[in-house]
């Protein structure tokens, strides 16, 4: 496995109904390297009783790592509700406490470019020295890799970057060429994420649905994900994290075990056919 670019399970790959020492033996057993944290599931484990160094001790017990955090929202809003502030102020405590230096954003509101990016600017420099990664989703405000590299560029932030995660890549009918990154730097793209997709879409309307419940493991599907590690790989981008993020119902309901094997054996298949060198 790869210190330099840690095979990481997403927080939502397992769920959000597991104790904190469950989720990172489950990790572990299964071969990842770090585990990502949601606000939402280190709160969880601060309300299992556990404390800041209790969580720590837990990591270093089974040999883990926590190698990244989300995820930020709702960070153009004029009028920020002190829960999205609070948020963001926990996502920058957990980076200290982890040691992960960058966080994964989303936006749902769609703006103009130069609004977004103002807004961007703001949250970049509240959030000092690490990088804020905005992550391009098809049913959000920033749908594609376009949009969210005109608003990272134009925001003229040094630690303003993207994320790309394979399913919103092929959900926003992005061809897994790398003429699409055409003019953005490669040291631009701070993680990846890798999954796979049915080869028929949900409705556009519920297509988020699809997103929060259905992925499906890398490989198993239409076969995006070999392409698109490929893409990644030739545009010379070294991600700070390659999370495994399947978000699916179907693999938490077999329990968190079965969830991390599963997603771990097809991501670690899928690496060996399309970039061998990480692991």
């Amino acid at each position: 496995m790869s210190e330099r670019y840690p095979i990481t399970v997403s927080s939502w790959t397992l769920g959000d109904q597991c104790r904190f020492e469950d989720r990172v033996m489950a990790a572990k057993e299964a071969g990842y390297e770090g585990i990502g944290l949601r606000s939402e599931t280190y709160v969880d484990a601060l309300n299992e009783g556990l404390f800041d160094q209790d969580i720590l001790e837990i990591l270093k017990k089974h040999g883990m790592k926590v190698t990244e955090v989300e995820y930020i929202v709702q960070w153009a809003e004029e009028k920020r509700s002190y829960e999205q502030k609070y948020k963001e102020q926990m996502c920058f405590h957990m980076c200290e406490l982890f040691g992960v230096g960058h966080i994964n954003c989303g936006l749902m509101e769609d703006y103009s470019v130069d609004y977004t990016a103002q807004k961007l600017k703001e949250l970049c420099q509240r959030a000092g020295r690490y990088i804020i990664g905005v992550e391009p989703m098809p049913y959000s405000g920033i749908p594609d890799v376009k949009k969210g590299w005109e608003v990272v560029r134009a925001s003229g932030c040094d630690n303003a970057k993207l994320i790309l995660d394979t399913w919103h890549w092929v959900r926003a009918d992005q061809p897994t060429e790398l003429s699409v990154l055409d003019g953005i730097p490669a040291d631009k793209i701070i993680s990846i994420q890798i999954n796979d997709v049915w080869d028929r879409p949900y409705a556009k309307s519920i297509l988020r649905d699809e997103s929060m419940h259905d992925r499906l493991a890398p490989g198993t599907g239409i076969g995006s994900t070999i392409p698109f590690v490929k893409m990644i790989r030739e545009k010379g981008i070294q991600p700070k994290a390659i999370g495994v993020e399947v978000i699916s119902d179907a693999y938490v309901e077999k329990g968190i075990q079965y969830a991390a094997k599963y997603t771990y054996d097809n991501a670690r298949k899928v690496l060996e056919a399309a970039w061998p060198e990480v692991l």
